[in-house]
């Protein structure tokens, strides 16, 4: 694996042109003070050690070494080896609501942006379980695979939304099965599963699929958010209307949550604008027991600068040891020199 320890520092690879642009002017300038002596040919005639060549030589050596200055400044690193983690913590998997209805503004600003803070907020407190995440409407997908990298993981929960499934309606029984099957293979391994949404499903297969789950050791949690009175749904500023042109209001579906909850030995917590219900869950999640995990990371990576930095000093080198004018012992070499 390779990186740059200081990324930021290649910014300062924006000077070579403005150097180069720089080099260039000054050596125009110089040539334009020196024409007002007189004639360029003559002047070549009389100073015939002044070499362009070398100048031009000079100035290509001194930005090369500039340019892999700040290369080597970037720090580059080469991944050396794995090390294998140990860690005690279970793995969950968020199973979260994306269809429409989601869309409700029951909860401040939404029902769906609710969900986002307050799964944010989750990932920011966690420390040594794993997460993933599905998503679902009409279909369920697996929008992060169980991965301990929580910075990816709010991420991936920030960008919710009803358009990462096409097919709108309210898949449950499809998104318990998908994540049952997202779970690693590890044997004895503590499993959770907490499900955020509104209910509004007649998928009867959603308690078979959690009771399946169930038998795997794995635990279900239900997050129900909504209102059994209901809200109207908003899409791009209009509300969703029915094909009778009467509005469309989701209600909250405690009854199958409930269920569900039962089904996989968890419980279930309606969400509210002040407590969504993840702490509460999450602390009922965390007195289960603590299985090993173990996880592969980069152990070292090894410095490359001191490579690029040996090049830079052989090249300030040749720039500082090159002179300005050439050298008469040397000039029959004619190494600069355009052929006639």
């Amino acid at each position: 694996m390779f990186r740059f320890a200081n990324p930021h520092m290649l910014w300062l690879l924006l000077l070579i042109p403005a150097m180069a642009l720089a080099l260039l002017v000054v050596s125009r300038l110089r040539r334009r003070s020196l024409s007002r002596f007189g004639n360029p040919e003559l002047l070549r005639e009389l100073m015939p050690e002044v070499s362009r060549a070398r100048e031009s030589i000079k100035s290509v050596l001194f930005l090369t070494a500039l340019a892999l200055a700040v290369l080597a400044a970037a720090r580059p690193q080469f991944g050396s080896k794995l090390r294998e983690e140990k860690s005690r913590g279970i793995e969950m998997m968020l199973v979260v609501d994306v269809s429409n209805s989601m869309l409700a503004e029951d909860y401040t600003p939404s029902r769906l942006d609710r969900t986002k803070y307050a799964i944010d907020k989750l990932f920011s407190s966690l420390n040594q379980d794993r997460v993933g995440m599905v998503v679902f409407a009409g279909e369920a997908k697996v929008q992060l695979p169980i991965t301990s990298d929580y910075r990816m993981a709010r991420s991936f929960a920030r960008k919710l939304s009803p358009s990462l499934v096409s097919v709108q309606g309210t898949a449950l029984g499809d998104a318990i099965s998908l994540a049952t099957l997202s779970f690693s293979d590890a044997p004895d391994q503590s499993r959770a599963m907490i499900i955020v949404t509104d209910g509004e499903t007649h998928d009867a297969g959603a308690l078979e699929a959690a009771k399946a789950a169930a038998e795997k050791g794995i635990r279900i949690f239900t997050i129900g958010i909504g209102t059994p009175e209901g809200a109207p749904i908003r899409l791009d500023g209009e509300l969703i209307k029915d094909e009778k042109g009467e509005m469309v209001v989701s209600r909250l579906n405690e009854e199958l949550l409930r269920d569900i909850a039962k089904a996989g030995d968890g419980s279930y917590i309606r969400a509210g604008n002040q407590s969504f219900g993840l702490d509460e869950i999450v602390s009922e999640i965390n007195d289960m027991e603590k299985s090993e995990l173990s996880t592969l990371r980069f152990e070292e990576f090894n410095e490359q600068f001191h490579h690029l930095l040996a090049v830079v000093f052989a090249l300030l080198l040749a720039e500082g040891l090159l002179l300005d004018r050439r050298n008469p012992r040397l000039s029959r070499f004619n190494i600069f020199r355009q052929p006639r």
